[in-house]
């Protein structure tokens, strides 16, 4: 799972960073509040966001991502403690509001508890499953080696395990905003297919991809 964290003092978004990584989160930081808006559209499921940080402040941050992200946690961290601040936050959409000085404990915990996998295995077979937790494929006690976009595309199915993966979903989690087409992504699947089994993923014409009606989570 991806958070995107904005926070403009080093030490702090380091230490949040390492701290989340530790829980197998993958973690993208910034510290300036245009370059993460420049880069919102890069398949995050949580965001973490500072007050006070340059050009774009996290408040006006929030406002926008509630355009497009209006289900995914937020959480506002800041050393503002003014009540209209903090009640605007909560009006736009934020989860939670963390006043610094704080526990690098209670802000991981929090984050545990808005941005959980509920399930550990995706189970294709009895020989194959996909460790979320470790990202990790395994073939009996065997590990299978998985590109980065070949694991981004199984997290797809984390939270709704029979959706349909559509092209744009795709598109914006497994290449993280960076160009690509319809062309790369078939390319993706028929090698992750070669890897599992050539029925694991099912295409459903004009919209995306699926997993096969066998595949559980457990």
């Amino acid at each position: 799972m991806k958070i995107l964290v904005l926070e403009d003092n080093e030490r702090l978004l380091n230490l949040i960073k390492v701290s989340l990584e530790k829980e197998n989160y993958q973690v993208d930081t910034f510290t300036d509040g245009q370059e993460a808006l420049d880069n919102l559209e890069n398949g995050y499921s949580c965001f973490i966001l500072d007050i006070n940080v340059p050009n774009i402040d996290g408040i006006s941050l929030l406002e926008l991502l509630r355009m497009n992200h209006k289900d995914s946690p937020a959480v506002i961290i800041s050393s503002n403690h003014d009540f209209e601040r903090i009640q605007k936050s909560y009006d736009l959409g934020c989860d939670d509001y963390i006043k610094k000085p704080f526990y690098i404990f209670e802000l991981v915990e929090k984050i545990k508890k808005l941005c959980k996998i509920e399930k550990k295995y995706l189970q294709f077979n009895e020989s194959l499953k996909y460790d979320f937790k470790n990202r990790i494929m395994y073939e009996n006690e065997n590990e299978l080696e998985l590109t980065k976009k070949e694991i981004l595309f199984l997290e797809l199915f984390s939270k709704n395990l029979h959706h349909i993966a559509s092209y744009d979903e795709i598109y914006e989690y497994v290449w993280e905003g960076e160009d690509t087409n319809l062309t790369n992504v078939r390319a993706m699947i028929k090698r992750l297919r070669r890897k599992l089994f050539n029925d694991a993923i099912l295409s459903v014409k004009g919209l995306g991809y699926s997993l096969s009606k066998s595949t559980k989570l457990v």
